[in-house]
């Protein structure tokens, strides 16, 4: 915790207002006795003398967390109003940052259940925030994308499905975006960073800004047969189904060529949704698989952001207008 009340009922903030030597400070959410914790490993903070007694501040916090906080906090607070911690009586939960009114920085530095982070996005969601989920290192994205990644995941048309993260040694904040998946699984994207001392919203907001759309090219993988052959063989329950599939068409994995698997790089596809992202993704789906349905160099492959998807889309589609 950075913030606690003192005797006043005053809201110290340990960013800004100097280590209190009160030895009655309260926690807001609950009330309860806090005390300072200013130790040589983590950095000035207020603790539960019970923990068990709060029903907000529930986690013990870790130096990456602390930490990250305070670096966003001291560099958004230049140009904006931001309240570090702040309780949220109808979400029921503390946005760890609250820029303006209504959009909340998460940093979430821990593993938490998929249901639980479905229940925190929600509660923000129908109270009208908007909520951004930043990335500790625990959770960055390597290259594999696990059930829990594809919930933070957001999109937009200009830079497709992205997600955020946080580097505290570094000191930067990174974007990761036109994510897409190959059929082995492996995830595919390009990087933007800024300084966590220069963090602005304008960086926050960049995949729905006016932009020049990136691409990025991959070669296809000319050993994909023989890694499906083994997934079939080893019994591996995606590549069954596929195998099933094909089967009740008439057809079998194992007689396909490698072309008859392009594009090996696809969309990422959630069987139970996306919770940060509210939007009907079936078009972009659709104008992927047209796009690529068409092309003829099949040894490689460029990726796009889902505008130009559409673009090309909308330019292979008759103008009507001009018929009789």
């Amino acid at each position: 915790m950075l913030v606690a009340l003192n005797e006043k009922q005053e809201l110290i903030n340990l960013l800004v207002d100097p280590v209190p030597h009160s030895i009655h400070l309260t926690c807001p959410g609950c009330r309860r006795a806090v005390t300072v914790k200013n130790g040589p490993v983590m950095r000035a903070h207020f603790a539960h003398k019970r923990l068990e007694d709060c029903h907000l501040f529930t986690e013990n916090e870790s130096q990456e967390h602390l930490s990250l906080k305070a670096k966003l906090y001291r560099s958004l607070s230049l140009n904006h109003s931001v309240k570090v911690e702040a309780i949220l009586p109808e979400v029921g939960q503390i946005a760890d940052l609250l820029v303006g009114d209504h959009l909340a920085l998460e940093v979430q530095c821990s593993r938490l259940s998929v249901e639980r982070l479905r229940q925190r996005t929600l509660a923000y969601q129908e109270q009208g925030y908007q909520v951004r989920w930043l990335l500790g290192k625990k959770l960055w994205l390597t290259d594999k994308l696990s059930e829990l990644h594809k919930q933070f995941l957001y999109f937009s048309n200009n830079m497709g499905f992205h997600l955020w993260e946080l580097d505290d040694d570094k000191s930067l904040l990174r974007l990761k975006y036109l994510i897409y998946q190959d059929l082995k699984g492996r995830v595919h994207y390009l990087e933007k960073t800024q300084p966590l001392s220069e963090t602005s919203l304008t960086f926050l907001r960049l995949p729905f800004l006016k932009q020049a759309l990136s691409t990025y090219q991959r070669p296809m993988d000319k050993n994909l047969l023989l890694y499906i052959q083994k997934q079939l063989y080893y019994g591996q329950g995606k590549w069954l189904k596929k195998q099933e599939e094909a089967y009740k068409a008439g057809d079998n994995l194992l007689t396909w060529s490698v072309e008859d698997f392009y594009p090996q790089l696809r969309p990422v596809t959630s069987s139970s949704g996306f919770c940060q992202i509210g939007k009907d993704l079936s078009n972009f789906y659709q104008n992927f698989a047209a796009y690529y349905a068409k092309e003829q160099d099949k040894s490689q492959q460029m990726l796009y952001p889902p505008a130009f998807y559409k673009q090309q889309r909308q330019l292979a589609q008759p103008d009507v207008s001009c018929e009789r």
